[in-house]
């Protein structure tokens, strides 16, 4: 196993789902983690399960001054990030566009393009000044592509990382920074019940077949970030084996 001792390890949205168990893993091998997410109080509860090798810092990433506050002034162990997994993000409601919330709407285009966004930004000047460094953008396998009904802001938004990532891999040519687009497919989380705005309705997003967990999608992190150094995984996407892609769809008149 890779000595991952040297190494600090960045998550956005980590106080649930992947974000946490990402954070978990590099841990339990030996990385130093900074935990963010909103909830504080969730962030201290994984804190005090992991010991001193975490950092928690509790804010919004679509509050451009404090993402800017944060990154400045992490302490001197957790400075020198080399991996920043982008992973906070949301989707709110599934209505249709014409009866969508323009509110909601807003929000996930605050969190979903401007979180990763300024994290980036923020991240990017201390990876180049060392030449090292590895940033994981979390997407979507099939709302980016040609999304469902209800999710056109949501599709539009992960859709943007998408491009983002890719482009920044561009960018970076000619550095050692790595950049790695990460695609779920239905993984159990918090993601649907907060979508839904409703437990029981979210609950059964998840049920009738055996979902990503959380914990595959940290191993899946951890995999991507051990590899070679001369290697560049530019997209992986992961699915559960009885997730395929969406249906062919057609409106038809009634008879």
């Amino acid at each position: 196993m890779a000595d991952l001792s040297d190494q600090v390890v960045f998550i956005t949205g980590a106080t649930s789902g992947i974000g946490r168990a990402v954070g978990q893993k590099f841990a339990a091998v030996g990385a130093r983690v900074i935990l963010n997410g909103r909830r504080k109080e969730r962030l201290e509860q994984i804190q005090a399960e992991i010991g001193d090798r975490c950092h928690v810092a509790p804010f919004d990433v679509s509050d451009r001054a404090a993402v800017e506050s944060a990154f400045a002034n992490l302490p001197a162990e957790f400075s020198e990030i080399t991996v920043l997994v982008n992973n906070a993000g949301n989707a709110l409601g599934a209505d249709v566009a014409q009866q969508a919330s323009l509110d909601d709407w807003e929000r996930m285009v605050d969190i979903n393009c401007k979180g990763v966004m300024y994290c980036t930004h923020a991240a990017l000047p201390g990876m180049l000044a060392r030449d090292r460094g590895h940033i994981i953008n979390v997407g979507s396998s099939t709302a980016n592509h040609k999304g469902p009904a209800g999710s056109s802001v949501y599709a539009g938004t992960k859709s943007f990382v998408h491009y983002f990532t890719y482009n920044l891999r561009s960018d970076l040519l000619g550095s050692h920074v790595h950049v790695t687009l990460l695609v779920p497919g239905n993984v159990e989380s918090e993601f649907a019940y907060v979508q839904m705005r409703d437990e029981e309705k979210g609950r059964a997003h998840y049920t009738g077949f055996e979902t990503v967990k959380p914990s595959d999608m940290a191993e899946v992190v951890h995999a991507v970030v051990t590899l070679p150094p001369n290697l560049n995984v530019n997209e992986i996407e992961v699915m559960p084996i009885m997730q395929a892609f969406g249906p062919r769809l057609f409106h038809r008149e009634a008879s």
